[in-house]
Order: C-alpha cells, then sequence, then structure tokens
C-alpha cells in the first residue's frame, strides 16, 4: 500500500513509519518541521529513511489546502495515518486559535482530500483529553464526551466528529484512536517521562502541578504502534477506540521509577494544580482487544527502564561528538 503519515516526523510517526517500512509498505511523510520543539529532533527520526526509494519526505503545513490536495491527488493513497497537530494542554490555552486552525482545520483538509482521491482508510489520532473530568473509570468510548476542558481537548473531539461527517456522507472509512498517555524513545521533550528523566538527569528541579497524586494511563509507544498497526490494516466504516489500559499510577510514582532507572534523586517543586489539566486518565481497553486485538503490554517500570536507557546512550553519544 501507499501509506501517508501526517507528522510523519514526529515522536509516533517515526516509529510509525518504521513499522510499515519494515513490512514493506511504500510511504509519505508530511511534516511541518515547527519549532513547538526542537526540529532537529524531527530531523533525527527521518535521517535513516531519505535515502529508501520507499520513502518520500514532503515539508508542508497541513493547514494549506492547495498542497495538501495537490499532494493527495499525486499520490493517491490508500491511507491515510493523521498524526500531525498542535499538541499539549496547556499550550493550547495560551494559543487557542493556532490549536484551532491546525487541529480542525488541518483535519478537514486531510478529510476532503481524501474523499476527493477515494482513500480507502482514514486513521485519525485522537487523545484521553476529550474525556475531561469525566466522572466514571475507566473511561469507556461510549461515555458521554460533554465536559473537555481545554481548547487541545476541544479540537481533538472536533477532528472525531468530522471523521464521522465523512464516513456518514462518503462512505470514508475511519478509525479514531484515543491515546493515552505515550511515552518512550524519541519522546516529545515537554512530556512527563522526557522532561522528568532530563532534568533529573541534569541535576535540575522538576515542577509538579498539583501533589503528585494526579494518575495517568501511560502507554509505551510500542503498544502504541501495535494498535496503529493494527488499525492500517483493519478499516472500519467508523470507530472510535481506547488505546491505553497498560498502567495508571501516581505521577509521583512516575517520578519514583525515573529515579530508580537514573540512580540520582529529583528536587521536586510542587505547584499549584494548571486549568485544563485532569485529574485521572483510565483506558476501558475492551473494544480495542475485541475490534483490534489490541493489548498493551509494556509494564510503566519496563517503559521507563526502556526509555532511560534509550536517553543516556543518546546522551553518552552527544557527549562523544
Amino acid at each position: 500500500m501507499h501509506i501517508l503519515i501526517t507528522g510523519g516526523a514526529g515522536f509516533i510517526g517515526s516509529h510509525l513509519a518504521d513499522s510499515l517500512i519494515a513490512r514493506g509498505e511504500k510511504i509519505t511523510v508530511i511534516d511541518e518541521f515547527n519549532d513547538f520543539y526542537d526540529p532537529k529532533l524531527k530531523r533525527e527520526n527521518v535521517a535513516q529513511h531519505l535515502s529508501n526509494p520507499a520513502y518520500t519526505l514532503v515539508e508542508g503545513d497541513i493547514r494549506d489546502t492547495g498542497k495538501v490536495l495537490e499532494l493527495f491527488e499525486r499520490a493517491r493513497f490508500d491511507a491515510v495515518v493523521h498524526l500531525a497537530a498542535r499538541a499539549g494542554v496547556r499550550p493550547s490555552i495560551i494559543e487557542p486559535l493556532l490549536y484551532e486552525q491546525v487541529n480542525c482545520v488541518g483535519t478537514l483538509n486531510l478529510l476532503e482530500a481524501a474523499r476527493k482521491t477515494g482513500v480507502r482508510n482514514f486513521v485519525f489520532a485522537s487523545s484521553s483529553s476529550v474525556y475531561g473530568i469525566n466522572s466514571k473509570v475507566p473511561f469507556a468510548e461510549s461515555d458521554p464526551i460533554t465536559c473537555p476542558i481545554s481548547p487541545y481537548a476541544t479540537t481533538k473531539r472536533a477532528g472525531e466528529l468530522m471523521c464521522y461527517t465523512y464516513s456518514h456522507l462518503y462512505g470514508l472509512p475511519s478509525t479514531c484512536l484515543r491515546f493515552f498517555t505515550v511515552y518512550g524513545e524519541r519522546g516529545r521533550p515537554d512530556m512527563a517521562v522526557a522532561k522528568f528523566t532530563s532534568l533529573i538527569n541534569g541535576g535540575k528541579p522538576i515542577e509538579v502541578y498539583g501533589d503528585g497524586s494526579a494518575r495517568r494511563d501511560f502507554t509505551y509507544v510500542k503498544d502504541i504502534i501495535d494498535g496503529l498497526m493494527k488499525a492500517v490494516y483493519t478499516p472500519s466504516r467508523y470507530e472510535i477506540v481506547n488505546l491505553g489500559g497498560a498502567n495508571t499510577i501516581e505521577v509521583r510514582r512516575l517520578i519514583e521509577l525515573i529515579e530508580g532507572a537514573l540512580g540520582r534523586k529529583a528536587d521536586i517543586r510542587y505547584l499549584p494544580p494548571v486549568p485544563g489539566d485532569v485529574p485521572i486518565t483510565y483506558a476501558d481497553a475492551a473494544k480495542a482487544k475485541e475490534l483490534l486485538g489490541f493489548t498493551a503490554t509494556v509494564r510503566i517500570d519496563e517503559g521507563v527502564g526502556r526509555y532511560v536507557n534509550w536517553f543516556l546512550q543518546r546522551e553518552r553519544r552527544g557527549q562523544s561528538t
């Protein structure tokens, strides 16, 4: 198949490209290489594939309607995995218009291009953030989504609804995957595991919003890729599916695991809770198992250990150059 990965130079997208290329698929990646975090990290993610004839990198913005449609008409994709987005709850509160433009207008551009060119499977990366202050745990796909509490969460829910509309009106097969706190190698530096690891290793203080009792369903990137791969090869008319369910732990326990893996103690600065943060994320993964045969298997202690080993090896390589 010829598969488009939007945001394919980023954390999850680059891992997905690795897996699809290893399976023998033809891949096109579109990525803006914006400065949300250091673009050099994304350049590193794609470097190994640039000489591969099965891999094409397009630098572009999914908000550019003309460029998106031209790309689809030229390439004629069989499937689209839409990972590109402005991510993060807290930054979305500062720049809500930017999040609306990228996450909603950008998604609509891709859906329109997919409709016009006969794409046979559209996989959309949503987020556990859509559940907001859901009073029921674990979170199930059938729960009413009435309380998203950040612009980021709202734009992700809007993306799910746009996918439904295109499935209903045009028969575009769509699967919306709600990711639960993904971590692992190449992880975004603003995410908790990567940020805490870097700061603790450097002897710098870490900031914890609240008392550290907030719970997150941490999902290792290899598990997420397993779910994504299954969704690519299992088109549905329209489904929303949680990808998570491995480990729900308190943030303070996460810090203890990182301390243990690094052999260093954290200097923790506790700050007031931030608007938009939810007290818990916890995935009911029964639907993912039933529809996709997906089960998250990597325990948080194992995943943190893998990430810290990767981080330390990368640090050593940097110091030797």
